[in-house]
């Protein structure tokens, strides 16, 4: 960990307790639409908008199918970089309210020439588990693990 040149990737596959939690979420709400006493054209809204927030978050966050879904993360001595099909490795400056949790990762990152915080959530069981405990060491340990990319 002490030698900045040492370099650490991995890659995730889909989490089926991500979907499942985001699936009862999804549930949820579409019932409390269901039973609330509103308007028609509102509850039609309402429906409206978590489906086309499912079928934006699905391929993109939850199963991963999307070219642009975020699957890898590497540290080199360049600094943080992340995965996705459509754009190779890309460079990205983790944002201090990144969580390492036994239960999940959720990194909060900004891509270098984007300006909007972004974030990908990355549970226990999207990952081996030594791979994730090591992913978690690196995130708490590394230096400068809050450096913009160079």
């Amino acid at each position: 960990m002490s030698n900045p040149s040492d370099v650490f990737e991995c890659r995730w596959r889909p989490s089926r307790q991500l979907l499942a939690a985001y699936l009862i979420a999804q549930a949820l709400a579409l019932s409390s639409l269901a039973l609330a006493d509103i308007p028609s054209w509102s509850r039609l809204l309402g429906v409206s908008l978590c489906l086309a927030q499912a079928a934006w978050c699905l391929p993109r966050q939850i199963l991963l199918s999307h070219p642009a879904a975020f699957r890898g993360v590497r540290r080199t001595a360049e600094g943080w970089q992340l995965w996705s099909a459509r754009n190779g490795w890309q460079p990205v400056q983790l944002r201090p309210d990144s969580l390492a949790l036994p239960q999940a990762i959720v990194l909060r990152f900004r891509l270098a020439d984007g300006r909007w915080v972004r974030g990908v959530c990355i549970p226990r069981d999207a990952l081996a588990r030594d791979v994730h405990r090591r992913l978690r060491v690196r995130l708490k340990f590394s230096r400068r693990r809050w450096a913009a990319p160079e």
